[in-house]
């Protein structure tokens, strides 16, 4: 179970990393403006704030990376389960200010990895 757990954190991370490049890399790119449903205008004036958002889920991936790395199991655990909280805190106020679509693509992954990274 614990494999599965860190397989579950991994997504997540990744998950962020990609959250990361689609916010300060790909934000005024065709890419960035589908996925956040943009138009060309909004997303040139909005740059600077989406970088900043990036920046933040670039810390969620980098804590869950931390959390696999750390040589500690009970250290790990507990970083993991922070950062893990952390992505479904910032998931829900995303799917109740932004857009529900967060609730599938960020909280519902993190949910699943908290649940099991406590049960196994």
């Amino acid at each position: 179970m614990t494999l599965v757990a860190n397989i579950l954190v991994a997504l997540v991370a990744l998950i962020h990393i990609y959250i990361v490049l689609l916010e300060m890399v790909w934000w005024t790119s065709p890419r960035g403006q589908k996925a956040f449903g943009l138009t060309p205008e909004f997303a040139e004036q909005t740059k600077a704030l989406a970088g900043n958002q990036g920046l933040y889920n670039g810390f969620l991936a980098a804590g869950l990376i931390w959390g696999l790395v750390h040589p500690d199991p009970a250290v790990a655990w507990q970083i993991k389960l922070f950062f893990l909280a952390c992505v479904a805190v910032a998931g829900i106020y995303g799917a109740a200010t932004a857009s529900r679509k967060i609730l599938l693509v960020q909280t519902l992954p993190a949910v699943l990895a908290i649940l099991a990274l406590v049960f196994a």
